[in-house]
This record gives structure tokens, C-alpha cells and sequence, in this order.
């Protein structure tokens, strides 16, 4: 009876200390015209932190804007940033299919969501940030670019506060949809044949300002689907506008790091914590 009663303690424990995760549809409903089964397909998964520090990371995963890998840079990352106490919020964005604003409206909708719920989740609003990889990593840039203000008047009180990121990790991410992108990307994205307006307006390296949030990004020398150049024109737009930022240019890896392991997938997740640590966005260890 002894032993059988320290086993159901135990169990207990071990099922009270593992939150489980809060999936959350970001829209509630389409607008007039649109398809609700789409909108239904945008939802985030809240791995929340215990105990948290008040950070949140938005998780974009990678899949050419025609998939999602929702494991190895999604629901994985959650946890490792759980780790170090800040809650991860994967985000399933809707696939573009060329309709190149959807992707970016779910992702400023999951950085709104979690300001409006940041008390109940036991979040910072101040220190809601944005993390991609590869494809993911346009949308995290291309939210970290586009941002605005929150309407004060609006019914919906989601729409009351910003979209704008206060940081951006990005691994490995499309930046540009210039001669460096990544096709695949591209064309899911913005179509077969977009404007040279419209390739400037999604090639996130132009669209740097004195507002644009701090970021942190790292890439493979040797990547060849999505070049090195991506990152590097996009640090470089960052440190001409005096924005906190840091590049971790790592020697080998390739896209995807090593299939998410190993030395140079440790290097950027040890220095990005660091990176947030210096900006004092999380407590250091």
C-alpha cells in the first residue's frame, strides 16, 4: 500500500507540473464573403512557461508557404523555450496559395492575441516576440517590417493593441524575394508573376526602419535552398538603421542545420537566449 501510494503521487506531480497546451482559433469568425473553413485552419498553440518570466515567442515554422513543419520548429521549439521560462506560441498560418497578405494577418492576429490575453497567460505585453524558420522566418521578418498600431476604437478589443513584435528570432529564414530567394517560397507566396512593387514590398530587407524591432538572425554558410545572402542583406538593413541586432553566420549545417541537431542547431539557440538576456528581455540564468 506504501509503494502504491507514492506511485500515485508521483503521477500526480508529474501530470500537475506538465501544463497542457491551449489551442486557440485566432478568428472567430470570417467576414462577409470569405470562406470559414479557412479561417478555421489559423490557430495557435500555446505551450505556456512554468513558471514564465513574462516572455512569449509567436513560433512560425518552416514549409515554402505550402506546408508546415509544425514538429522540429514548432511544438519542439515551445518546449526548449520553455526551458529557459518563456512561453512558446506555435502558430498554424494559413497557406498563401498567392493571396500574400493571409500569412502575414495571422501572425500579427497571434502577436495581438497574446497582448489582449497577456494577463490571463502571465505574459509581459512588452516582451511578445516573433521567431521563424526558413519560409517561417519571411513571415517572422515580414511581421518584424509590417507592423501598426492597435485601432483604439475598434469593437474588437484584439485590434486594439499592436502588432508590432518587440523582437525577432529568425533560423535559416527566406528574407528576401529578390534574385537570393528561395523559388518555392516565392511563388506560393506571391505568384506565378508579382509585380516588381510587390516583390519589393515582400522583400523584408527594404523594409527596415528606425521602428523596426531588435533581431537576431543565424545561417548556414553552405545553405543552398534558401542562401546565406537572405540573412546578411537584412543585417546589414538593421545595423544601417542602428537597430540592436546580431548575426550568427555559422560555418556549416546547411538548410535545416543538420536536421534540427547537433553543434550549429546548439550554437543559435544558446546565442539567441544570450542575445535576449543582453537586451534584458528575459533574467539571465
Amino acid at each position: 500500500m506504501k509503494f502504491a501510494r507514492i506511485a500515485i503521487l508521483l503521477f500526480l506531480a508529474t501530470t500537475c507540473s506538465a501544463a497542457e497546451p491551449l489551442r486557440v482559433s485566432l478568428w472567430k469568425e470570417a467576414p462577409a464573403g470569405e470562406n470559414e473553413a479557412d479561417f478555421a485552419k489559423a490557430v495557435i498553440t500555446v505551450h505556456k512557461a512554468e513558471p514564465g518570466n513574462g516572455a512569449a515567442v509567436v513560433i512560425c515554422p518552416g514549409g515554402g508557404y505550402g506546408g508546415l513543419v509544425t514538429g522540429p520548429e514548432g511544438h519542439e521549439i515551445a518546449k526548449w523555450l520553455n526551458g529557459r521560462g518563456i512561453t512558446g506560441i506555435v502558430l498554424e498560418y494559413r497557406l498563401p496559395a498567392g493571396r500574400n497578405t493571409v500569412p502575414l494577418k495571422d501572425a500579427q492576429r497571434s502577436i495581438r492575441t497574446a497582448r489582449v490575453n497577456a494577463k490571463e497567460w502571465g505574459l509581459n505585453p512588452a516582451r511578445i516576440g516573433i521567431m521563424g524558420f526558413s519560409a517561417g522566418g519571411h513571415l517572422a521578418s515580414t511581421a518584424a517590417t509590417h507592423f501598426e498600431n492597435g485601432d483604439e476604437k475598434a469593437i474588437d478589443p484584439v485590434n486594439r493593441v499592436s502588432c508590432r513584435p518587440d523582437f525577432a528570432i529568425l533560423v535559416y529564414p527566406v528574407v528576401t524575394m529578390g534574385e537570393k530567394t528561395h523559388q518555392g517560397s516565392k511563388q506560393n507566396l506571391l505568384g506565378k508573376d508579382p509585380t516588381p512593387e510587390l516583390v519589393d514590398l515582400f522583400s523584408n530587407e527594404k523594409q527596415v526602419t528606425q521602428q523596426t524591432p531588435p533581431m537576431f538572425l543565424a545561417h548556414a554558410l553552405d545553405d543552398k535552398p534558401v542562401p546565406p545572402e537572405n540573412s546578411k542583406m537584412l543585417f546589414e538593413a538593421l545595423q544601417a538603421e542602428k537597430i540592436p541586432s546580431k548575426y550568427l553566420e555559422l560555418p556549416s549545417g546547411g538548410h535545416g542545420l543538420n536536421g534540427y541537431k547537433g553543434p550549429m542547431w546548439d550554437a543559435w539557440q544558446k546565442q539567441s537566449l544570450e542575445w535576449l538576456v543582453e537586451l534584458k528581455l528575459i533574467p539571465g540564468s
